[in-house]
């Protein structure tokens, strides 16, 4: 019999549209002898499964719905919402909480995770190169020449809680900071300020499932903006992303061992990915991504490719781990 594969796609961030690409492109690639699967839209408390173009709504006692007088409950989640409330734990502990096995981090990664500033305090402790940074809180006085005094331009500011491009600014000047500040404040509560450093931006997908590493070909980011912000991302043309990347060996090795170190250290599961920008033969960790995007032209689905593998063999690899780490905790 095929296990039950809910897709739970949507979430309530900037990034919804593209988290609805990412369904569907996993829809169209899971293997249909083994996965019977259901695209779950989740916006806010509106819970939608799609069954043959109808939308039927879905018991959240139990994760479940009714099609045509039969019950479908679920064998696994297969995670694709970028952001909130899919990348920051909150869906991870409904899911421990009613028990059904999901591809993603668990709620403390998760919630670390998408915290950026915090999962940089954290892995810094952990010897993970990191750029210098700080916090503010919308609901602080902010003290634009203790920013200064802290942190050289230019830097970034953006969103600190957040799996999106959206809000991020590159500040050059002085008098541009409060504006990326506010800006930085449309999508979050708390910004983090981050010194700029000019490099070789790079991007390392990897899972490690059943005890087994699989780390894929390593990308380089070159973008036309100023940086790899959203419409660098997502606009055809604005940026170029090369697999393998144009670094050396060492860089590879050095780049390949941080992301594991990472991926141990936080506790992930399922498919991640780390970001980082080189500079004087130094991967500095930028950010990771739990629920990275899977539609056709994004990184990870590319990598895979390089890496002489097909995109359903690796969810499967995720799937299966997912199911058999629940089993484990039940024992």
């Amino acid at each position: 019999m095929r296990q039950k594969i809910a897709i739970v796609a949507g979430g309530d961030s900037s990034e919804y549209e593209i988290s609805i690409q990412s369904a569907a492109e996993l829809l169209k690639v899971l293997d249909t002898d083994k996965y019977e699967a259901y695209i779950v839209q989740i916006r806010g408390n509106n819970w939608k499964a799609q069954v043959n173009q109808k939308q039927i709504g879905v018991d959240k006692n139990d994760f479940s719905f009714i099609y045509e007088g039969q019950q479908i409950r679920f064998d696994c989640v297969l995670m694709a919402i970028h952001g909130i409330p899919g990348e920051d734990g909150r869906l991870q502990s409904y899911f421990d909480l009613i028990g059904i096995p999901y591809t993603s981090c668990g709620v403390f990664c998760s919630a670390l995770s998408f915290n950026k500033f915090a999962c940089k305090s954290f892995l810094k402790e952990f010897g993970i190169p990191v750029a210098k940074s700080m916090i503010v809180r919308k609901d602080e006085q902010i003290d634009l020449k203790e920013i200064k005094k802290k942190i050289k331009l230019p830097y970034f500011v953006k969103p600190n809680n957040s799996g999106s491009s959206f809000g991020i600014s590159k500040v050059s000047h002085e008098d541009g900071l409060q504006t990326a500040i506010f800006k930085a404040f449309t999508e979050d509560d708390e910004v983090i300020i981050e010194e700029f450093i000019n490099g070789t931006e790079i991007s390392c997908g990897l899972i490690i499932a059943s005890g087994e590493s699989h780390i894929f070909p390593l990308t380089e980011i070159v973008s036309k903006n100023e940086f790899f912000d959203f419409e660098a991302k997502y606009t055809d043309g604005q940026a170029e992303e090369i697999t393998p990347a144009r670094i050396s060996n060492n860089l590879v090795q050095q780049s390949i061992k941080l992301s594991s170190k990472i991926y141990d250290k936080l506790g992930c599961h399922g498919i991640v990915r780390i970001d980082y920008i080189i500079s004087r033969n130094t991967p500095y960790f930028l950010e990771i991504n739990t629920v990275p995007g899977m539609s056709q032209n994004s990184i990870i689905p590319q990598q895979i490719r390089a890496y002489g593998r097909d995109l359903y063999e690796i969810l499967d690899l995720s799937i299966q781990d997912a199911i058999l780490r629940l089993g484990k905790k039940a024992e």
